[in-house]
């Protein structure tokens, strides 16, 4: 399961809003924020382009890893 406190520390770090990041991610901005929340299970395919995004491994996102 995606670590929800990472995702959202990545996107406040980055100076963005989750409008910002929904609208990369090509979703509604209440879904992202499901996801953030760990309301709901991110796609595979949003949690591969977040850590690109981020320049993140997947490791890291899932908090399997602190190195980045």
């Amino acid at each position: 399961m995606i670590h929800h406190i990472r995702m959202r520390n990545l996107r406040e770090d980055n100076d963005l809003s989750q409008s910002e990041v929904a609208d990369y991610l090509g979703v509604a901005q209440t879904t992202y924020s499901q996801y953030e929340r760990d309301a709901r299970s991110i796609p595979i395919e949003y949690l591969i382009k977040l850590c690109k995004f981020y320049h993140v491994s997947a490791d890291y996102m899932l908090g399997l890893s602190n190195k980045k």
